[in-house]
């Protein structure tokens, strides 16, 4: 009895010592989040898509590589005017079309794939992170909650009923920021990843 009186006060103790480590988690949490918006926001600002654009630059370019002049192609992939990654990857490939590297293109592609991917980690994080986080703040103040109601201390439990309803309500802001953030952006480079393939096919890349 006592060997398990003992094991379960282990496990309350560093149950309990891990409610500060959580809400200082918290809080930093949700100020990522709200830089995330921001971020987002600037993103947003950045984002120009002209259909008409990309296809006229790259039918230029599909002309200018059958007839192998690579420079004059290239000048038109640096005509694209689209979204800011789709820009930067037509810029940097047009680099590569000019020396009639047309291989590296691919490899470029992919890289850019990779840092869309790295950029949706970041809310993703926040999008999983936050409610679990949130929920080990509620849980971990309702063993004092509990002893305080058994020994009739209702400040005791108010307090801890407090801190558990307020990690709650700022795990699952942290979360939804994270989850929007991650959902609209998602579509975002979908689009830009299906205007990069255009251009790669414009480039008979992979063929």
């Amino acid at each position: 009895m006592d060997a398990t009186s003992s094991l379960f006060g282990i496990l309350y103790t560093f149950s309990s010592s891990l409610l500060y480590p959580v809400v200082i988690c918290l809080i930093l949490i949700v100020v990522f989040s709200l830089m995330l918006i921001g971020e987002f926001l600037s993103e947003y600002a950045k984002r120009h898509r002209d259909v008409r654009n990309l296809e006229l630059c790259c039918s230029e370019v599909r002309e200018y590589t059958g007839s192998q002049e690579y420079g004059r192609a290239a000048g038109s992939l640096r005509n694209i005017k689209q979204n800011f990654m789709v820009t930067n990857f037509a810029t940097a490939a047009a680099d590569h079309l000019e020396k009639n590297m047309i291989p590296a293109i691919e490899w470029l592609s992919q890289e850019y794939e990779i840092r869309m991917a790295k950029r949706l980690e970041q809310t993703r994080i926040v999008a999983t992170i936050s409610p679990m986080l949130g929920l080990m703040g509620t849980l971990i103040p309702l063993g004092p909650a509990l002893i305080g109601l058994s020994q009739g201390n209702i400040e005791q439990l108010a307090n801890n009923l407090m801190i558990a309803f307020a990690t709650t309500v700022i795990g699952l802001f942290a979360g939804s920021i994270g989850y929007v953030l991650t959902q609209i952006r998602k579509r975002w480079y979908w689009q830009d990843m299906a205007d990069i393939d255009y251009i790669l096919d414009t480039l008979e890349v992979g063929e």
